[in-house]
C-alpha cells in the first residue's frame, strides 16, 4: 500500500493489482499521451504537408520533447494548467515553452495548428484504451488458459450437475469448465477485433480553420493519414467537436459480457467449494475468520466478483453517457472519460482475484463420487427416454411418480425396470447396470473437440 489515506482502493488497498495502468490512465499517463499527439501532430505537417522546412536535428528536437516526458514535466504541465484553467491549453504551452527552450521559436506557433481540445483528447484516450486493451487481454487469455488447464485436467471426472440449484444430470468438471473458456475466448476474440476510432478535424468537425487558411490541401485525406499513419488507430470523419465514442461504447459492452462471465465461474466456483467439490489449500498465517478457525473462505472469489460487479456498473454507465453530448458539444464525457481508469482497474484486480482463487483449489473426487453414487435418481432421464423408445406407456410420468421430491436407491430402479413390458432384456440390464458415473453423454467428447476446433495448438 502506497499511502495509508488513499482513498482509491487503486492507490489503497490493491494498488499492487494496478501498477501497470498508472503509466497509461493516471493523470500523468493522460498528459504524456497528449503531449505526445501533439508532437506528432506537429512533425506530420511539417513531414506530410510540407507547412514549414525543418531539419533532421529539429525534428530530433521536436522528437525529444516527447521522449523526455517524465513525471516532473507532469508537474510543470499542472502548474501551468492553474493558471489557464485548461487541461489541453497547458499541455500547448508546455510543448512551446520546450521548443523555444530548443531554439526553435520560429515553429511553435505551429503547435496545435487548427486543432480543438478534443482533437487531442479523443485520440489521447484511444492510445490509452489500446494500451489498456493489450493489458486486459492478456489477463483474460491467462484466466483462459487456467480454465482450459482445469477442462483438460478434470474432463474424465464424472460430476453432479445441478439445474435449479437441484441434482440434474451427471456432467463432468472438465466439460463445465470448457463452458466458460470457449465463453471467455469468444468474447475475447471479439474484444481485440473491434476498431478504436479518432477524429482529427478540428471545433465542429468541419476542417474549418483548415480549410480557410490552407484550401488546397485536402484536409479529409490528411486526416485520415495522420490517425492511421502516426497514431495507428481508425479514423471516424463524421464527427461534432467530440468524437462521439461509439467505438468506447462497443468495447466497454464487450467488457461487460467478459466481466458478467466472470461473474458467471465466480459464483459457480463458489457454489462447488460450498458443496465440497473444489477443496481450498489452505494458506499458512492465513485467516479465514475471526471467531472461526476452522474456515478457509473462497474469498479470491468473492473479490472477483464484487470487483467485477463494480466495473459492469461503471461500464453500462460510461456506455451509455458517452453516446450522448448536448449539441456540438458539452463537458460531460471528460469527467466521466477520468474513470476508464477505474474500469481497467476493477477489471484487473477481479481477473487478478479469480487467477488466484483458481491456483488454490483441487477437485475432491470423493465428495463428488459420493453424491453421484446418492443420488441414483440421476438416471431417471435415460430411464423414461429409452421406455419412449420401446413404447413403453406414459414414461415420463411413471419415472416422475418413482422419482419427483424424493430419495430412491438403485434397488427402486431395478424393481422399476423388472416391471418394463416393452423394454427387450438387454435393455434391462444396461439400465440396471448404469451409474451416474458413466452416465455422462458425450462430456468428454466435447472437451476434445473444443480443443481440436476451438483452441487449436
Amino acid at each position: 500500500m502506497d499511502n495509508i489515506q488513499a482513498i482509491s482502493v487503486f492507490d489503497g488497498r490493491y494498488s499492487r493489482h494496478s501498477l501497470e495502468l498508472r503509466e497509461i490512465f493516471s493523470e500523468y499517463g493522460l498528459i504524456k499521451h497528449r503531449v505526445f499527439v501533439e508532437i506528432q501532430w506537429l512533425k506530420f505537417l511539417f513531414t506530410e504537408l510540407n507547412l514549414e522546412s525543418v531539419s533532421s536535428d529539429e525534428m530530433d528536437r521536436i522528437d525529444a520533447v516527447y521522449e523526455a516526458f517524465d513525471a516532473a514535466s507532469a508537474v510543470s504541465v499542472k502548474t501551468i494548467e492553474k493558471e489557464t484553467n485548461h487541461d489541453v491549453k497547458a499541455v500547448e504551452y508546455f510543448i512551446k515553452q520546450k521548443l523555444s527552450e530548443a531554439g526553435m521559436d520560429h515553429l511553435k506557433e505551429w503547435v496545435h495548428f487548427g486543432c480543438t481540445s478534443d482533437d487531442i483528447n479523443n485520440t489521447a484516450y484511444a492510445l490509452m484504451i489500446q494500451s489498456g486493451r493489450g493489458l486486459l487481454a492478456k489477463d483474460t487469455a491467462a484466466l483462459i488458459a487456467r480454465i482450459e488447464d482445469f477442462a483438460k485436467q478434470y474432463k474424465g471426472i464424472p460430476m453432479m450437475s445441478r439445474t435449479h440449484g437441484q441434482p440434474a444430470t451427471p456432467t463432468t468438471v472438465g466439460k463445465e469448465m470448457v463452458n466458460f473458456a470457449w465463453r471467455l475466448r469468444m468474447e475475447l476474440t471479439n474484444f481485440q477485433s473491434l476498431y478504436i476510432q479518432a477524429k482529427m478535424n478540428g471545433a465542429s468537425g468541419n476542417f474549418n480553420a483548415h480549410q480557410f487558411v490552407l484550401p488546397k490541401t485536402n484536409w479529409i485525406d490528411a486526416s485520415e493519414k495522420f490517425i492511421t499513419k502516426y497514431l495507428g488507430l481508425t479514423p471516424i470523419l463524421y464527427t461534432t467537436q467530440i468524437n462521439p465514442n461509439n467505438y468506447i461504447s462497443e468495447i466497454l459492452h464487450n467488457m461487460i459480457r467478459i466481466a458478467a462471465t466472470i461473474i458467471d465461474l465466480d459464483r459457480d466456483m463458489w457454489g462447488y467449494i460450498s458443496l465440497g467439490y473444489f477443496k481450498q489449500k489452505p494458506i499458512p498465517g492465513e485467516v479465514g475468520s475471526s471467531t472461526m478457525p476452522h474456515k478457509v473462505n473462497p474469498i479470491d472469489f468473492e473479490n472477483s466478483e464484487g470487483n467485477m460487479g463494480m466495473a459492469i456498473a461503471l461500464m453500462d454507465h460510461l456506455a451509455v453517457k458517452l453516446l450522448n453530448s448536448r449539441f456540438q458539444r458539452d463537458l460531460t464525457d471528460s469527467t466521466v472519460l477520468r474513470n476508464l481508469g477505474a474500469v481497467w482497474g476493477y477489471m484487473i484486480i477481479g481477473l487478478k482475484s479469480i487467477l488466484k482463487g483458481l491456483g488454490k483449489v483441487s477437485v475432491n473426487r470423493v465428495k463428488i463420487e459420493t453424491d453421484l453414487e446418492d443420488n441414483p435418481e440421476l438416471m431417471a432421464e435415460a430411464i423414461q427416454t429409452a421406455m419412449r423408445v420401446y413404447k413403453e406407456e406414459n414414461p415420463y410420468e411413471k419415472l416422475k411418480g418413482l422419482t419427483r421430491g424424493r430419495r430412491i436407491s438403485r434397488n427402486d430402479i431395478s424393481e422399476f425396470v423388472d416391471t418394463l413390458k416393452n423394454v427387450p432384456e438387454t435393455v434391462k440390464t444396461r439400465m440396471k447396470d448404469l451409474t451416474a458415473s458413466r452416465y455422462t453423454g458425450l462430456a468428454e467428447e466435447l472437451v476434445d473437440h473444443y480443443f481440436r476446433h476451438i483452441r487449436k495448438p
